[in-house]
């Protein structure tokens, strides 16, 4: 392709809605453009990138037996209402103003729709399902350029299955298809257990990168390799020790003092003999959290153990609650449920709220005096604690989510009524399964983890064009007839190839807009070297150089190609 003739708007300077890598380097390569916020245009290179990583999804998902659908993004919003997620979606779904559409966030409905009315018998299953299809999602805050858009690429294939023993089948075999795309994409990356959330169902794995950029937070063991989000992450970390004799309960006096740490230097006492209390409601029901110290409440945690919808109280109606504002309150003497960590089990002679101002009591025993006390694992895992698997400390980091997998079971054959007949004739609902990747973000990550500070890098597999053929001092006719002969030779041979044939640029223009774009091969043709007919070769990723002859140029490149 001539670069005159293809649109490649590029930038010198970062936007100033740019922040990280990924977004700036996508903006100022002129990949993108933004057509609102979290909406995003894809120009021609960055179009191309994204064929490529369809293109690899297409053949790993075609191997495992999918069948490509295309549905569509709009939907009757009734048959949504069929299983709760219009309320369950809230905001974040997009509404069609007449209010009887909405935009698909995802389509294990549209999916279940379908099987209804074609998938009858035991014979017909399994089956998978798979599109590369736009979704929209109206993201109260869109960020990071396309790693958090509200209309973005992705695929989403679905599992149907007679039981849940064949359901880990299809489970697996996504799993290893998954591995394979993110492998062949270039991708540096991990698997963590992690919560279904609104899709609900019985088990679920999210494929991540580790960056910056991140909005989840993992926590990862490197010489294991365990793997979590911090949601459901678990640490090997001691119990609060049960001391041989319990006190009775006394009031202490503690004007002024709110936190744990202000706590614990009034009273010159160790985190770990206080029970930090926070108040939620669960179905409009007060419920009393205690952690150990300075312990952080996981709410996805504690929504699990609970099993209904949560929120923090506000501090307005604390008082009502407990008789105390935020920072007074404790167990004893609470009206309602209260729900204890694991770490603080069989703890004694604990310091926490009085549930009346600027007073804490002291002396508690979890066993003596707080009946019907439950336990859970409600804590959020924190850097340097023990694996649970090997004892090695965890490292705990942001992380960007790729693709997320479910067991959904029969969460949505149940609520629409997708059923089979098995050999007995008896009816069955569908075993499912939903296995998404964001195709945008694979793209996104692969910058992330391939740059430096002059630009993008490509792999092979995922570049727009392989070789970037830049032509130096074209105003030169001869110069000119030359560089254009190496750009035919190349494409005649079968080369992707981008040919800079700008008369009116200058050679360092080209150099920084090359390192900006970031194919994998350079090849810069300039006088000097084409009067010995010659040219120079240069690798992007490593900066590796090499003067080749022209005659020999083509059986080079495919070597080198090769490598790459």
């Amino acid at each position: 392709m001539l670069q005159s003739q293809l649109f490649i708007p590029t930038l010198k300077e970062v936007p100033n809605d740019a922040v990280v890598t990924s977004h700036v380097y996508m903006l100022r390569g002129g990949y993108i453009r933004a057509l609102g916020a979290g909406i995003y245009s894809f120009l021609p290179l960055g179009y191309k990138v994204v064929k490529k990583i369809c293109e690899i999804i297409r053949e790993e998902m075609d191997a495992i037996g999918g069948q490509e659908f295309h549905l569509p993004a709009l939907n009757p919003r009734e048959i949504w209402e069929e299983t709760g997620r219009v309320e369950a979606f809230g905001d974040t779904m997009f509404h069609v103003k007449n209010r009887d559409y909405v935009l698909a966030p995802t389509h294990e409905e549209i999916i279940t729709y379908h099987a209804r009315k074609v998938v009858n018998s035991y014979k017909e299953l399994p089956q998978i399902w798979y599109q590369i299809q736009t979704k929209f999602r109206n993201e109260p805050r869109p960020r990071s350029g396309v790693i958090r858009g509200r209309q973005f690429l992705m695929k989403d294939s679905y599992s149907m299955d007679t039981s849940y023993e064949t359901l880990d089948k299809s489970y697996l075999l996504h799993d290893e298809a998954y591995r394979k795309i993110f492998g062949r994409c270039g991708l540096k990356f991990f698997v963590v257990g992690a919560s279904s959330g609104a899709m609900g169902g019985t088990g679920s794995e999210e494929f991540m990168v580790q960056s910056p950029a991140g909005e989840d937070t993992v926590a990862h063991c490197e010489p294991c390799g365990y793997a979590a989000n911090v949601e459901v992450a678990i640490s090997v970390i001691p119990s609060v020790r049960r001391e041989p004799v319990s006190k009775d309960l006394y009031d202490i006096s503690t004007p002024n003092v709110k936190s744990i740490d202000e706590l614990c230097q009034f009273l010159n006492i160790n985190e770990r003999q206080t029970a930090k209390s926070r108040v939620y409601f669960a179905n409009e029901s007060p419920v009393l959290v205690l952690m150990s110290g300075n312990d952080e409440v996981n709410e996805t945690k504690l929504e699990k153990a609970i099993g209904s919808g949560i929120r923090p109280a506000h501090p307005e109606e604390l008082k009502d609650i407990s008789g105390a504002d935020a920072g007074s309150i404790g167990p004893i003497g609470f009206k309602g449920k209260i729900i204890a960590d694991l770490r603080l089990k069989g703890g004694n002679n604990l310091i926490s709220g009085a549930n009346k101002n600027d007073f804490h009591t002291g002396g508690i025993d979890l066993e003596r005096d707080v009946k019907n006390l439950e336990f859970a694992d409600l804590r959020t895992v924190e850097a340097g604690e023990s694996c649970p698997n090997c004892s090695k400390p965890l490292q705990v980091f942001t992380a960007i989510e790729l693709g997320h997998i479910f067991k959904l079971g029969t969460k949505y054959s149940d609520s629409m009524g997708a059923n089979y007949i098995d050999e007995t004739g008896g009816e069955h609902p569908i075993v499912m399964g939903s296995y998404g990747i964001g195709v945008e973000r694979v793209m996104a990550c692969f910058i992330e983890q391939s740059h430096d500070e002059k630009g993008m890098i490509w792999s092979k597999a995922l570049a727009p064009y392989h070789i970037h053929l830049l032509g130096l001092n074209l105003k030169k006719e001869h110069l000119l007839e030359a560089s254009t002969q190496i750009y035919n030779q190349l494409k005649n041979a079968g080369f992707s190839v981008l040919f800079d044939d700008r008369i009116d640029a200058q050679a360092g223009v080209k150099f920084n807009d090359a390192d900006l774009l970031g194919m994998p091969v350079q090849i810069i043709a300039g006088e000097r070297k084409l009067a010995e007919n010659k040219v120079e070769v240069k690798v992007r990723k490593t900066g590796e150089r090499f003067d080749v002859e022209i005659i020999s140029l083509n059986s080079f490149i495919s070597g080198l190609l090769e490598k790459l």
